[in-house]
């Protein structure tokens, strides 16, 4: 997975008040993020799964934010 750099440099200079973000800070905000999304969309794949669908629902997704964080 390849999160765009672009995002997530915005996403962290918007949440941190106009901040820069230097390039290896990005690089691991980039990794961080991945790293989460893979957990939470393992986490939601699991409650589909443990429902007996093969759709991710919202729901799914708010059990998984409760169970990664």
């Amino acid at each position: 997975m390849a999160l765009p750099k672009a995002v997530v440099k915005r996403i962290m200079s918007e949440a941190g008040g106009g901040m820069r973000v230097s390039g290896s800070a990005l690089d691991k905000a980039v990794d961080a993020a991945e790293d989460y999304l893979t957990r939470l969309a393992k986490a939601a794949s699991d409650s589909a799964n443990d429902n007996k669908r093969k759709t991710l629902m919202d729901d799914d997704i708010a059990n998984a934010r409760q169970r990664v964080g």
